[in-house]
């Protein structure tokens, strides 16, 4: 079975439509998380309890806060205006994105441990994972004259 050229171009433009989505609502998520905490280093604004980082390097969350802003807020919206605007330099930053929110998950965890209520961990994580697989999918589409 041959598949079309338009076809693949639709397949292209899904996953690339797909992915800007999933790292634009990274994005928003994290300028909203980000701005919150460098307004209230205390996270009492959030409803995040300063005591989840005793013991972590940290002493409030000014730092984390500043790091969520830039690299999972502020990076995502670009790499999303990237994706749409067909820069070929997105789907590699949108890989990155994903693999950057996976890692802000582990060291949270690691850091604070899992906390259930919200679960917003487990959001994230698996926020993570498909921007991971749109990224590789949409990648191997284009490395392979899909795009």
């Amino acid at each position: 079975m041959t598949v079309t050229r338009a076809a693949k171009e639709n397949r292209g433009a899904l996953l690339r439509n797909a992915l800007a989505g999933a790292v634009l609502f990274q994005g928003l998520s994290g300028v909203g998380g980000g701005v919150g905490l460098l307004a209230d280093p205390t996270g009492e604004l959030l409803g995040i309890p300063l005591t989840w980082l005793h013991g972590s390097p940290f002493p409030d969350y000014f730092l984390p806060g500043l790091i969520l802003l830039v690299i999972l807020g502020v990076l995502p919206l670009f790499v999303s205006w990237g994706l749409w605007k067909r820069r070929r330099w997105a789907w590699p930053a949108g890989l990155a994105i994903g693999v950057a929110l996976l890692v802000w998950i582990l060291v949270e965890v690691l850091v604070v441990g899992y906390q259930p209520d919200p679960p917003l961990q487990a959001i994230y994580g698996a926020l993570g994972i498909i921007i991971l697989a749109l990224a590789t999918a949409g990648r191997v589409g284009v490395l392979h004259g899909e795009e």
